[in-house]
């Protein structure tokens, strides 16, 4: 199967590192033109190297700014008013207990997590529905089904995602446009790397081991017992941006190395 988004535009949030990054760099070998995002300008400068020394062939273009902010989502509106592809995937977490998360954090990560899926979904889906088609992805996670204790407002975040997604999806049944959401598990990005290389220093352990017990100990139920690369979840967001994946849509799907033990 060759997926050719030749022809298409990609905007992808919370794109300069990470899951983002690898998305936008699957979308752009499959030949869209994409939008990166970010508040850090030179995360974003090398981003765009990165992914323009992969695919020479297409457009890449970043945009500075802060998109759980009302502000930050129409200075990217207005630089790219309009997109075939959409993936809403900044997000911010925590390891902590319950009851250490402040009023004023849970509402930050409803503004982060949430909001800015809202609101540039509610901003790009009427001019795909000019065209007739378009691909919404909300990158949600297994916690939204199976909860990590410790993270508890960025479970509830990512529960409402499914729900959003699936409610959007019935809100353009019969038309050429798709809205799915994707359930990535634990996946070796550069927010936890970090965190593990500090937990590694301060009990004089390897990197390796360190994500050795993490498997083992917080998420034993993966079946593939290692970390996810960003590139397995980015080859399954492209897919669901290509017209292979029309048939394919209000779909909460996994790539999460099996953790999640239900059928359903």
């Amino acid at each position: 199967m060759k997926i050719d988004l030749s022809g298409k535009l990609a905007v992808i949030s919370g794109s300069s590192t990470g899951i983002g990054l690898a998305i936008a760099e699957g979308l752009a070998k499959a030949g869209a033109s994409v939008t990166i995002t970010g508040r850090k300008e030179n995360q974003l400068f090398e981003a765009v190297e990165l992914i323009q020394s992969s695919a020479p062939q297409v457009e890449v273009k970043s945009v500075t700014a802060d998109l759980a902010t009302l502000e930050g989502v129409e200075i990217l509106t207005q630089s790219t008013p309009e997109t075939d592809i959409l993936i809403n995937n900044l997000g911010i977490y925590d390891f902590k207990s319950f009851g250490e998360y402040t009023d004023e954090e849970w509402e930050k990560y409803f503004q982060v997590n949430i909001m800015t899926g809202v609101r540039l979904t509610r901003y790009y889906l009427p001019k795909m529905l000019e065209k007739n088609w378009g691909r919404i992805v909300f990158i949600s996670s297994e916690s939204a089904l199976k909860v990590p204790p410790d993270m508890i407002p960025y479970a509830m975040t990512k529960t409402a995602q499914l729900t959003i997604a699936r409610g959007l999806a019935e809100s353009v049944a019969g038309t050429g446009i798709t809205v799915n959401s994707v359930m990535p598990g634990p996946t070796r990005s550069q927010g936890l790397i970090e965190r593990f290389q500090k937990r590694a220093e301060q009990e004089g352990k390897t990197l390796e081991e360190i994500e050795r017990e993490f498997m083992a100990k917080e998420r034993p139920d993966s079946l593939i017992k290692r970390l996810l690369n960003p590139e397995e979840i980015a080859s399954l967001v492209t897919y669901l941006c290509s017209e292979q994946s029309s048939g394919t849509t209000g779909a909460p799907l996994r790539v999460e190395g099996g953790l999640i033990n239900t059928i359903a």
